[in-house]
């Protein structure tokens, strides 16, 4: 698409913040008003239109389409989504470890136990951790407490908490991540422990890095809308 506008400003719009591409101002994929809660957020979102050349890339925008989803998607149905979100307390990565007298079960529990004891701790819930791949379901108090955890969330942090959850396979590091001071990409790096270890273990294919390189990048940008939206 041909760029159509020559400039990009922010404007309060009512219930938060707008861009405008000059004097437009922009609407989701369904035609809603792309309104944001927050100036930060619809700065980057500014900025990603300004950052176009002659033409437009859509791919070079993942604020606009988390914007976009969390409007469009998330807005008018917000129990769908965390209904989906709570299936990944029964699966999530950081539960489900090695048995005890492999070497792979001594960095699991030492890099995750301390993301789940806290996690555990903040919301007054105790997790079944597993070991080996049989399935064992979390009890229903630990998965009320993760829907009470994102029951309230706005339509924003709901987007960027399940983009991080879908990529880290954890709801734990999503929720994690949704706090003021967390460490997106120590959190990251916690939840890739055994794609990193099977690295170690058998060599690193140049096909498979940069893949785990994209989906850093992503969750580090779902991160950051989070962070705008929330500021």
């Amino acid at each position: 698409m041909k760029r159509f506008y020559k400039q990009v400003s922010v404007n309060e719009a009512d219930g938060g913040w707008q861009v405008m591409l000059d004097t437009r101002a922009l609407k989701t994929v369904k035609g809603s008003p792309q309104v944001v809660p927050s100036m930060a957020l619809a700065e980057a979102l500014a900025a990603e239109w300004d950052a176009q050349g002659e033409k437009v890339d859509p791919a070079t925008m993942p604020m606009r389409d988390m914007a976009d989803y969390a409007i469009d998607i998330v807005a008018p149905d917000p129990a769908t989504l965390i209904d989906k979100a709570v299936q990944y307390g029964d699966t999530d990565t950081l539960l489900y470890r090695a048995d005890p007298d492999e070497p792979l079960y001594a960095r699991q529990h030492k890099v995750w136990e301390p993301i789940v004891t806290g996690f555990e701790n903040r919301l007054s819930a105790k997790f079944t951790r597993i070991s080996g791949i049989i399935h064992r379901p979390q009890s229903e108090s630990t998965l009320a407490a993760l829907r009470d955890e994102l029951t309230g969330q706005s339509p924003f942090s709901l987007a960027a908490i399940e983009m991080m959850t879908h990529l880290a396979a954890s709801l734990i590091t999503g929720l994690s991540a949704a706090q003021k001071d967390a460490d997106a990409l120590a959190l990251w790096n916690a939840a890739s422990l055994e794609e990193e270890w099977q690295a170690e273990q058998w060599g690193r294919d140049e096909e498979a890095e940069e893949r785990r390189e994209k989906r850093t990048a992503d969750f580090l940008k779902a991160h950051e809308f989070w962070t705008l939206a929330n500021a």
